[in-house]
């Protein structure tokens, strides 16, 4: 499978591991619209990549109709019933564990987008029956799939906190031990869960078979989840937000995602008129932006019922020319902020009808919450470990409230008649690499392959520690990091010319003339296909 591949004319896809971009071009190959390619795409990586993702997690789309229209659909599953802060308090947590059935309180509702995104798709042809998308996932979850490099490092780093979640070590160990690279696992009971959805349809997995044993064994297990809970969940569709820049509108998830704090990047930095790509202005304009960004982001965004005020200031010429000002060229600003951690999977897909999606799909933390449900296999999230249980927090555990998530997608529709999907995985990571992405690619025109395997950057918290830092692939030029370190940013060089800790990226492309063209990064276990 090709890291990037260009020229098309019928549809690309990419995603993060080569079975999942697969699925999606044979989709395309059977007359299939992107719409279609990405669904049996995200069920095919449930089964290939679950370390990063599954059907017990949440989605997020934007969708670029042929039409120009963009919307959004949105598949944030709430908190469950009976996941009251008074309930976590009352078993002696200060805090919402990581990990187990406690871990296990919020809706999957990825599932639920697949739905809305097939809908939608009627409308453009979408005519493939759900076995024929849901076949790949089937046949890797059935008959097994290679261990990638990443699964086997992370089932080992993650041991401790996920070995006692109730089916983890049935599921993905092999002799009570992490599998290595190479090495087959299968998912046996996802299987049957798949083959039951391809014939009675996904709505069965919110108020029919599938949905009665995943809310008994939550039951089981002492989660907050009920079937009642699931009975009632539905993806909503929604209006994206948008800025408008000089090189075209930029589209993201609006809340409880953060796609505002990747949009204000992105205008912030515009404001800096940074004319060098790769420069000291570039990278230390873009970090600076992203402290500014994050500040509003942490006051403001939670469940979209709940919004302490307005969005769409934040997004004004008035606010991001004010904004701006506050950026200091040459010195870094001091930072303590919160890291949020998450992995994630982004993927892509166009079509030559104008269709372009931008889709991300999570568990939150690596395995989420490590629970694997015995009677399907489904593998649950731990994003509600994102809520707070201290009275008056922005995102405080509430029966049914949405958690706030790190997950975004990127769309642009640029003035000269491109149209790219791009973004990543990692946390906070996401809205710092779709702006390195965005900025390489699209202001300082490298090509799209390039833009993605450029080294990368990341503000955040060293994973287990509390001390805040710059971490930069080894890649970058010695003067860059001298310069870095001289305006006063904290700064961590890590061993590797191509770091998971960087996320992974993608992006495909809808060109003018109609050619399509797609790339994944190298970072990953994935790539790019197309017809």
């Amino acid at each position: 499978m090709n890291l990037h591949s260009a020229g098309h004319r019928r549809g690309v896809v990419a995603a993060p591991h080569h079975a999942a971009a697969e699925a999606g071009r044979l989709v395309l190959a059977e007359g299939g619209n992107a719409l279609e390619a990405m669904v049996a795409m995200a069920a095919a990586v449930a089964a290939v990549y679950p370390h990063m993702n599954h059907i017990g997690g949440d989605a997020f789309w934007l969708i670029r109709e042929p039409s120009g229209r963009v919307r959004a659909v949105m598949g944030a599953g709430p908190a469950g019933a009976k996941a009251a802060a008074a309930h976590y308090r009352e078993q002696g947590h200060d805090e919402i564990p990581p990990r187990g059935p406690l871990a296990a309180l919020t809706v999957p509702g990825a599932v639920a987008t697949w739905m809305r995104a097939l809908e939608a798709g009627e409308a453009y042809s979408g005519r493939l029956p759900l076995d024929v998308l849901l076949a790949p996932a089937l046949r890797h979850a059935r008959e097994g799939y290679k261990v990638t490099r990443s699964q086997a490092r992370l089932t080992a780093e993650k041991l401790s906190e996920c070995q006692d979640a109730p089916g983890f070590a049935q599921t993905f160990l092999l002799d009570g031990k992490p599998p290595a690279e190479g090495e087959t696992l299968k998912q046996e009971a996802f299987a049957a869960t798949l083959d039951h959805l391809a014939n009675a349809g996904l709505a069965d997995f919110y108020r029919g078979d599938v949905s009665r044993e995943i809310a008994a064994d939550l039951e089981r297990m002492g989660s907050p989840v009920t079937r009642a809970d699931l009975e009632r969940y539905e993806a909503k569709v929604a209006e994206p937000l948008s800025v408008s820049l000089e090189t075209g509108t930029l589209y993201n998830t609006p809340p409880p995602t953060q796609g505002l704090a990747s949009l204000i990047i992105l205008a912030l930095f515009e404001r800096l008129r940074v004319t060098e790509a790769e420069s000291f202005d570039h990278v230390h304009g873009l970090i600076e932006a992203t402290k500014r960004a994050f500040i509003v982001r942490d006051r403001v965004v939670t469940d979209p019922e709940r919004l302490p005020q307005p969005l769409a200031p934040y997004l004004d010429k008035a606010f991001l020319d004010a904004e701006v000002l506050k950026i200091d060229r040459r010195k870094a600003t001091k930072w303590l902020m919160p890291y949020g951690e998450g992995d994630t999977v982004w993927m892509g897909a166009a079509d030559s009808s104008g269709l372009v999606v931008s889709f991300i799909q999570s568990l939150y933390w690596e395995f989420g919450s490590g629970v694997v449900l015995p009677a399907t296999g489904v593998l649950m999230q731990n994003r509600g470990a994102s809520f707070s249980l201290e009275r008056g927090a922005l995102n405080l555990l509430q029966p049914g409230r949405q958690p706030f998530h790190t997950l975004n997608a990127a769309l642009a529709v640029l003035r000269d008649g491109r149209v790219m999907a791009y973004g990543a995985m990692g946390g906070d990571g996401q809205p710092q690499t779709q702006a390195a992405l965005f900025t390489r690619h699209v202001l300082y025109r490298q090509p799209l392959e390039e833009a993605v395997e450029r080294p990368r950057w990341l503000l955040g918290r060293t994973w287990g520690s509390s001390h805040t830092s710059l971490r930069l692939e080894k890649r970058f030029d010695e003067g860059l990091i001298d310069r870095l370190l001289s305006a006063g940013h904290d700064v961590e060089v890590l061993p590797e010319d191509y770091s998971d800790t960087m996320g992974h990226a993608g992006a495909v492309v809808l060109h003018p003339d109609g050619t399509l063209e797609g790339v994944h990064d190298p970072r990953a276990d994935g790539g790019a296909a197309g017809l």
